[in-house]
């Protein structure tokens, strides 16, 4: 039978896995060798062996449904003896009485090195977001356990190359303690060849594929044992709209539905899109009984709008947003919407509300002029280019600086909330556009990245995501691709994270790289920071945007504090950084600025350089910049933690003589000092709320601050690495 035939048996018998004997088909077609085996019936007659070579062989169980047979008992090596092959067989039958066995496999012995590093797991993933995958790591019985020590290379199919950097690839090339090579680097690219050429051959309802162990021989590799998983065929991706997210981003005209006579969302949204700049005599209202409404028009119906708008902010409630939907896609109302209200589609109960948005979106698409909508459950859309903000935050219950100079940064979040709590905490990032996604129930993340991909006004695009729409994710990956090659960067936090229990039951290759494992590999590879905390998320994004045109030229850290603890926290936190010995002309000027202030007897010239609590503003300053411009240094952190009498760091007043502002107090020497260097540089302002203002001043002036000297390091650490493409 050939292998189309074999799966669909299989499918017409109900049968979600296919047995190893019919797996091998699918070896075979990727370019895998199999072992020479014979298939036994169910009773386990034994006739004679002497097709199979070798003086041992593999006899295994075939029962439906059962992938990891050894985990049952269902293996066990035998000599290539009719006897002995037979007393395996009863031996192992007993733990599966009761099931239906299909038979007994019994397959040639390959000899090769079982330890830990002498096997390989291969294994390819058909993924709606993605496409198929291909893992590739350390395979055996305990690949599971492996992968969490050393992960797996997960890669689109049919990327060329093998990332030699990768920690499964150097183990399999270089071996695991002691353990010969599994591999080379150019075996691993020719069976990754093979398996890209084969896939397009393989039946759409294969989902998913293991070879493990997988061990590279003289006559090429070999899949020791194998597996299959059947499913539906992915389904195709949504046809994307050809325009319409330009216009959402920089309408000329807007109407707001939903605005009450009360502070409702849609009310504060009309007064956000003024505050925000957008001229009142272009915005509209609907809402029957009144001509006017915070001094702009108001009509009774969306046909009483008497043309098509850019942009429609849907404020509704949810019962009522399919239909005010269905009407504006009838009368071609708008060529945007904005859908606010949740409940449609993301809770129990609300499935049929969203069948109905669905299918009008749908019909505006066969229309031809339907409007593209973002939502529903979105807490709205800021532009700063466009002139406005939908959204339905007061302005007065955020603290970002509605002055502040624009950041290159554009924000696309699935949570609203999340979006805006970062954005709070970085008062200093005024994005240049916030857009909440909501359910992506039409436009979707990857909508949003190849619509700004190109565009030179947005540097960082900072992406909190909890799913991908069908094809969405590989359409993110190639928009955060083309953002890396630009030199912009691509930040995202993937939630998520509990693997299919399914799918991780019926394979190694889920359980070593679920859904949220694969995704953020994938990412990583096309050049996307990925935060794993929101802590980090937070970290990264004030780095990604205010050391962007900063220098990183390698890892070689100049640290500079004036408490011990922070230079004991930098050596024990260094991660990828190291030290380097400060040069002589360094170590003078440093000398020379301690023997000024009388404390060489007092502060030694090491580096991380200790310049204990009582050095003054001054000297902390000029220590500072002897560090960071000192040529075997990349990039810097300054610890200062604030507290000592020898530094001015409180806010003038409250019966003290300190002014944190003052021109030779240390604020302001570190923004100098910011101004005049290149090179990439963090502060870290140890103290509590006393010193926020100090903290809110340095970041003013555009330096990155952290609280904690270890959470810098950690962030500048991953910072760094991503720079510099590691």
């Amino acid at each position: 039978m050939t292998l189309a035939e074999v799966v669909a048996a299989a499918r017409g018998r109900g049968a979600g896995a296919l047995l190893e004997t019919e797996a091998y088909l699918i070896a075979g077609t990727l370019g895998l060798g199999v072992p020479g085996h014979m298939i036994l019936p169910a009773d386990g007659a034994v006739p004679p062996l002497d097709l199979l070579g070798g003086e041992r062989v593999v006899v295994k169980v075939l029962v439906p449904g059962v992938a990891h047979k050894s985990d049952r008992g269902g293996v066990r090596v035998a000599r290539r003896d009719p006897a002995a092959v037979a007393a395996a067989i009863a031996a192992m039958a007993p733990a599966f009485s009761g099931e239906e066995i299909a038979g007994w496999l019994v397959a040639e012995f390959v000899p090769h090195d079982d330890r830990p590093g002498g096997e390989l797991l291969l294994g390819i993933r058909r993924t709606p977001e993605f496409g198929p995958v291909v893992v590739l790591g350390l395979g055996g019985l305990h690949a599971d356990w492996l992968a969490r020590a050393v992960p797996p290379v997960v890669l689109r199919a049919g990327t060329a190359g093998v990332p030699v950097e990768a920690p499964a690839v150097a183990a399999l090339t270089g071996g695991l303690r002691g353990a010969p090579a599994a591999a080379t680097a150019t075996a691993l690219e020719a069976l990754l060849a093979g398996v890209a050429a084969g896939l397009s051959r393989l039946p759409e309802e294969v989902v998913e594929f293991e070879a493990n162990p997988l061990v590279l021989t003289a006559q090429g590799p070999v899949a020791l044992d194998a597996l299959a998983r059947l499913g539906l065929p992915a389904r195709p991706a949504v046809p994307r709209p050809r325009g319409g997210v330009d216009r959402l981003l920089h309408p000329r005209s807007i109407a707001v539905a939903g605005v009450s006579e009360r502070l409702n969302p849609g009310r504060v949204i009309l007064r956000n899109i003024l505050g925000a700049g957008f001229p009142a005599e272009a915005v509209t209202v609907v809402k029957p009984g009144t001509e006017q409404v915070e001094s702009c028009r108001a009509v009774a119906d969306f046909d009483a709008l008497g043309k098509r708008v850019d942009l429609l902010v849907l404020s509704l409630a949810a019962e009522a947003a399919p239909g005010a939907l269905e009407e504006v896609v009838a009368r071609g109302a708008a060529e945007a919407v904005i859908l606010i209200p949740g409940g449609l589609g993301e809770r129990e109960g609300s499935e049929a509300l969203a069948g109905r948005l669905a299918a009008a979106v749908a019909e505006g698409r066969r229309r031809g002029d339907g409007p593209v909508v973002n939502g529903g459950n979105s807490m709205g859309v800021r532009s700063v280019p466009g002139r406005y903000d939908a959204t339905f935050i007061p302005g007065h219950k955020s603290s970002p600086d509605p002055a502040a100079p624009v950041a290159p940064l554009a924000v696309i979040s699935q949570s609203g909330a999340f979006a805006i709590a970062r954005l709070d905490r970085l008062a200093h990032l005024r994005s240049r556009y916030l857009v909440t996604l909501g359910n992506q129930s039409d436009l979707t993340a990857g909508d949003y990245l190849t619509t700004l991909q190109d565009d030179p006004a947005v540097e960082v695009f900072a992406c909190y995501l909890e799913g991908f729409r069908p094809g969405d994710g590989l359409r993110c990956l190639d928009a955060a691709r083309r953002i890396r090659e630009r030199g912009g960067t691509v930040l995202f936090y993937l939630g998520g994270r509990t693997a299919a229990g399914a799918a991780a039951a019926a394979s190694h290759t889920a359980a070593v790289a679920p859904d949220h494992s694969l995704a953020t590999a994938l990412a990583r590879r096309e050049g996307a920071l990925v935060a794993e905390t929101f802590e980090e998320f937070e970290d990264l994004l004030r780095l990604a945007v205010l050391l962007r045109h900063r220098e990183v030229g390698g890892l070689r850290l100049g640290a500079v504090s004036n408490a011990g603890f922070e230079c004991v926290a930098a050596a024990d936190h260094q991660g990828p950084f190291c030290f380097p010995p400060l040069s002589p002309p360094t170590t003078a000027a440093i000398g020379a600025i301690l023997a000024e202030r009388r404390l060489e007897g007092v502060v030694g010239v090491r580096h991380p350089l200790d310049l204990t609590p009582i050095t003054d503003d001054a000297g902390f300053a000029a220590a500072a910049e002897a560090v960071l411009s000192d040529p075997v240094v990349d990039l810097g952190l300054v610890g200062a933690v604030p507290l000592t009498p020898a530094l001015a760091t409180l806010v003038s007043g409250a019966g003290h003589a300190e002014d944190a502002a003052a021109a030779g107090s240390l604020g302001p020497r570190l923004a100098r000092l910011y101004a005049a260097t290149t090179k990439a540089w963090v502060v870290v302002v140890d103290g509590g709320r006393l010193y926020d203002p100090l903290a809110d001043m340095l970041e003013g002036a555009g330096l990155p601050v952290f609280r904690t000297v270890d959470r810098a390091l950690r962030a500048l650490g991953a910072y760094a690495l991503h720079r510099l493409g590691r």
